[in-house]
């Protein structure tokens, strides 16, 4: 089928235009960041200490984010979306799997374990899951839902990864909303991160170890920077950044050996 040209719709799902698709995201930010306002300056919470004590990360990332995760799925149900999003019928090469296992490793190290014994079970478990709530949510919004307009406008692959990977990092700029210039390489870094968790949702086949793995990088990351007030910064959250330097190097050299051969079956490896 000829790139731009729109594929038929399976049986008993909604196609979705890109501006309708635009609508969905700037509604699913509204929650996160409108919402989230609104939440933390209700309860009298500043940015320095969103993320200190439980009851923080309960009102600033529970709540708003919870909210996001819940419209994404529901969504997802309204569209009929539910194959199409948690499955993956596009393999990779089995090599690929070294994305998540890097990811994996460097996760391990870059957790602040001490600085998380420091502030209690409790604490650690809250802010665990609520780091889930935005992976699932993310990931169900960019590389589920986002993924799959893409591909029902026919794309190649690549332009698929491409514009997926550019779609998440552009709405991280709304974060210039709390953290102001700095949120400008934070969104050519999650472009980045996007490519990763897209290659993670193919070689899986489905879209829930990308979405366990997104929310536990950033639970590593939030261990690191903001479970005190002025923490210092965590020699662990090198890691957290080698993992770019690693897998954008091993993807630059192997960039044309990510896809199937196409001699092969669809569902060979």
């Amino acid at each position: 089928m000829t790139p731009g040209h729109e594929q038929p719709t399976p049986a008993g799902r909604r196609r979705l235009r890109y501006g309708m698709f635009a609508v969905i995201v700037v509604v699913y930010l509204a929650i996160i960041q409108v919402g989230g306002l609104l939440v933390t300056n209700a309860a009298g919470i500043d940015s320095e200490h969103g993320f200190v004590t439980t009851h923080n990360v309960l009102l600033s990332m529970w709540v708003p984010v919870g909210a996001a995760l819940v419209f994404t799925f529901a969504v997802v149900a309204a569209l009929g979306w539910s194959r199409p999003v948690f499955r993956d019928d596009r393999p990779v090469q089995r090599w690929v799997l070294v994305v998540p296992i890097v990811f994996v490793i460097c996760i391990a190290l870059a957790i602040d374990y001490r600085s998380l014994a420091d502030k209690g079970l409790g604490f650690t478990l809250v802010l665990l899951i609520g780091s889930q709530f935005v992976g699932w949510g993310e990931e169900g919004m960019f590389r589920g839902i986002g993924v799959t307009v893409l591909r029902d406008h026919a794309l190649r692959e690549g332009q698929v990864a491409l514009w997926s990977s550019l779609v998440f990092g552009v709405v991280h700029l709304t974060n210039a909303i709390g953290h102001g210039a700095a949120a400008v390489p934070q969104a050519v870094a999650v472009s980045l991160a996007g490519y990763f968790f897209y290659l993670m949702r193919r070689v899986s086949r489905g879209n829930v170890v990308n979405s366990v793995i997104h929310g536990l990088f950033d639970f590593s990351i939030l261990s690191g920077t903001a479970v005190f007030v002025g923490q210092r910064a965590y020699i662990g959250s090198v890691a957290a950044i080698l993992v770019y330097v690693i897998l954008a190097t091993v993807l630059l050299v192997r960039r044309r050996r990510i896809e199937l051969p196409a001699t092969l079956p669809t569902g060979s490896r």
